[in-house]
């Protein structure tokens, strides 16, 4: 058979696929009728309250409008729970905790130390929220923080979304077994398909096109697990009146799609260093087929609410700023979805029209977008508290579009937040008569389960409508997180608010340099040092924070933020000896720079110390959740290369992206920072002994072999906390307190 004709026999296969699915119509989810949303809610209640979900009754009412609402009111003893779903519900469960018990629920320490009979409500409330949506998650935080979730963890985190108000999660778990059944559909065999798929910790870029194949080969049972695990994720979100939004097609090919259809219109595209990846031309007549069956097949395996995502051109530069060709791909991609499901409404990253601004002028965004109806695209304005495009796109020319806190980078362990932004900024964009169709608000972070208080008070705005005063908020949230009202600590969030949580407009929060490959300089490529604050200037709030130990001893919260306060002072420090032993090798100062060499490598011992009494800050936790994954030795070895190779080199010993999701997280510190440090001290000595100047690039080569042989090993990292977080954050206090007085001159 010759290559045109096969093409032509798989044209019309497909085609006759499509049309079959077509004509049955689009697979409405079950869950969406208010039986199933009524026993969903109850069901978060009694996950949420065990001992207390008794007390508690459910009803629903209208929208109010078109936009979500919710009720509180005490009657005949128990406590009425009102919603028009079961999110609207849970964020009345949710408003009746912090306003009536002062609890506080969150990713690092909750406070839910609850009275047998809960205080009543005495005057009934309604909240009607000003956002139609309320987004939640960013394609690469289903890696650099989900990539080895198990179903209790994904449920707690539906519960937490639910209660906060989320109604528009991202939910791409699982499509490697669409992309699976389509590509098989076309002829392709496992063997075609094994340099196609990549590892579980890089499944996000695989999916938006970035690389083929890395950490790979995937085996087939985790596909299929990942698929059960996209049920149960979409049934829970569904149930309790969540519209999750689903993958479309992009035009991701393999790489041996080149081999089956040399005819078809194929470009090469290469993403940080990585192997070129093949996406088929949209204006390739297989574009529109295969994105027709690719939805079908979708809609088949996991049903639809209609929303679907789709961003083409991910942190690649398209071939051309041809205003016609941006607009012929974008109504391409769209009718792709819309030819199979009519109700198809697409929801497109913003990101590359930040990322890549140069480009992306005002004739190209309008190109792209108005390809499409305005009623059938919502755009995330992805990184709204510091670089918001919808100011400088007259709000995105018309189109829906929803403001957004990016806030994390990699999943990086650093205290920063743009406090004031986020307080303020979302309301008054939604007041501003230019911000135009602006449909909700949402968090995009990179990786979450880090700096909670910057999402707490980013979903503070879902139930409001105007800018948050942070003098009132934060001594609110400090009592709510700690259980109880403390002067000394309120005082420390004074500070952090001052310091940290005053970030500048960067790409997260600033790295220490521990975490960055060994050299002189302040910074290397994503190892930015630069604050925006005196590291003095936080002192105070770490000795706040110690005064307040004694009362708020039993507070989860609290021993983390102990903890994590006490980790960025003293990271800090570690910044400013190693500027101090740069100076020491400039002046040839050898004494000087072995003394500080050995303070800087004490430094990194004593915060790893400090870390493994936090079960947050483990390393443990994220190798030993990789391996679970694995049902054979090889997979478990697998799976913990992926793992460990994601926050270290990312890609191979050469990786342009090594660092890039550095943790500051206990056994990372000892087992990885501090060994690298260490040789690169060694290597420094001998060139000093030698009389010679240390070559940065010989030092790099050695490195970038040992760290890759860390990639490839398998020495265990306990996954349990040992020793006490305030002692031992007292006992550092003791330690350093006159090392900092002097390095700061703080007399």
């Amino acid at each position: 058979m010759s290559t045109l004709t096969r093409k032509a026999v798989l044209l019309f296969t497909l085609c006759l696929l499509t049309w079959q699915g077509v004509t049955a119509g689009t697979k409405e989810p079950a869950g969406n009728n208010q039986n199933d949303q009524e026993k969903a809610t109850y069901a978060l209640i009694k996950r949420v309250l065990p001992k207390h979900a008794n007390q508690f009754k459910i009803a629903f009412i209208p929208k109010d409008g078109d936009k979500d609402v919710f009720e509180l009111e005490g009657r005949k003893g128990n406590i009425i729970l009102r919603g028009n779903n079961g999110v609207s519900i849970a964020s009345a469960l949710h408003h009746y905790l912090k306003t009536y018990t002062n609890s506080h629920i969150s990713w690092n320490g909750s406070n839910l130390n609850l009275p047998k009979k809960l205080p009543a409500v005495t005057q009934k409330e309604r909240k009607v929220t000003p956002y139609k949506y309320r987004y939640y998650l960013n394609y690469c935080t289903f890696n650099y923080t989900m990539s080895w979730w198990d179903w209790e963890r994904w449920q707690w985190e539906i519960d937490w979304m639910a209660m906060n108000g989320i109604n528009m999660p991202l939910a791409v778990t699982g499509q490697n077994s669409i992309w699976d059944r389509v590509y098989k559909k076309m002829g392709f065999t496992d063997k075609d398909l094994a340099s196609f798929y990549s590892g579980p910790a890089y499944f996000n870029w695989f999916w938006m096109g970035n690389l083929d194949g890395w950490g790979g080969p995937l085996p087939q049972s985790f596909m299929q697990r990942h698929e059960d695990l996209q049920k149960q994720i979409l049934a829970q979100e569904r149930a309790l009146g969540m519209t999750p939004i689903l993958p479309a097609f992009t035009g991701h090919v393999p790489p041996s799609f080149k081999d089956k259809f040399p005819n078809a219109k194929l470009k090469k595209t290469r993403w940080q260093g990585f192997e070129e990846v093949y996406i088929l031309d949209p204006d390739d007549e297989m574009f529109t087929t295969i994105g027709k069956e690719f939805i079908q097949e979708e809609i088949n395996t996991f049903g639809t609410d209609h929303f679907y995502s789709a961003d083409t051109f991910n942190e690649n530069t398209p071939p051309t700023n041809d205003s016609t060709y941006l607009n012929d791909i974008s109504k391409k991609v769209y009718q792709s979805m819309a030819a199979v499901d009519p109700k198809a409404t697409w929801i497109m990253q913003g990101w590359m029209f930040s990322y890549s601004a140069k480009f992306w002028q005002p004739t190209q965004i309008q190109a792209l977008l108005n390809a499409v109806p305005h009623d059938k695209m919502i755009v995330l304005d992805l990184y709204s508290e510091s670089k918001p495009v919808w100011s400088r796109t007259d709000a995105y020319y018309g189109k829906p579009w929803i403001w957004n806190m990016l806030h994390n980078f990699g999943g990086n362990v650093s205290m920063y937040g743009r406090m004031n932004s986020v307080a303020n900024n979302p309301a008054t964009a939604l007041q501003d008569p230019k911000s135009g169709n602006m449909l909700g608000i949402g968090l995009t972070p990179e990786a979450i389960e880090q700096n909670p208080v910057m999402y707490e008070l980013m979903l503070e705005n879902v139930w409001r409508s105007t800018p948050i005063d942070l003098n009132t908020w934060l001594p609110n949230y400090a009592q709510r997180r700690y259980g109880q009202k403390n002067a000394a600590a309120e005082k420390a969030w004074e500070i952090l608010r001052n310091t940290v949580y005053d970030g500048a407009i960067k790409s997260g929060g600033p790295e220490s340099i521990i975490t960055g490959r060994p050299t002189f300089n302040k910074k290397n490529r994503w190892t930015d040092t630069d604050k925006a604050y005196r590291p003095a200037d936080l002192i105070p709030a770490w000795e706040a924070l110690l005064a307040a130990s004694k009362e708020l001893k039993n507070s989860e919260g609290f021993k983390y933020d102990l903890v994590d306060v006490t980790r960025q002072v003293l990271a800090n420090y570690a910044d400013t000896l190693q500027q101090q032993f740069a100076l020491d090798y400039k002046n040839k100062d050898t004494v000087a720079f072995r003394k500080r060499s050995e303070q800087f490598l004490m430094v990194i011992e004593d915060i790893d110390r400090l870390l493994a009494t936090h079960d947050d800050f483990l390393l443990g936790n994220w190798l030993n959740a990789a391996k679970a994954w694995g049902k054979t030795e090889e997979e478990k070895k697998l799976f913990e290369k992926n793992a460990r190779n994601l926050i270290t080199l990312w890609g191979d010993k050469n990786s342009v992206l090594h660092d890039y999701s550095c943790r500051q997280w206990a056994g990372m510190l000892t087992g990885f920072y501090k060994p690298r440090w260490s040789q690169f001290f060694t290597h420094v000595n001998a060139a000093m002994a030698q009389g010679k100047t240390m070559s940065q690039k010989e030092f790099d080569e050695k490195s970038k072999g040992w760290e890759w042989q860390w990639v490839n090993s398998n020495e265990p990292y306990v996954d349990k906390p040992k020793g006490n977080s305030l002692e031992e954050a007292r006992k550092l206090y003791q330690k350093y307190q006159p090392f900092l007085k002097s390095q700061y001159a703080l007399l």
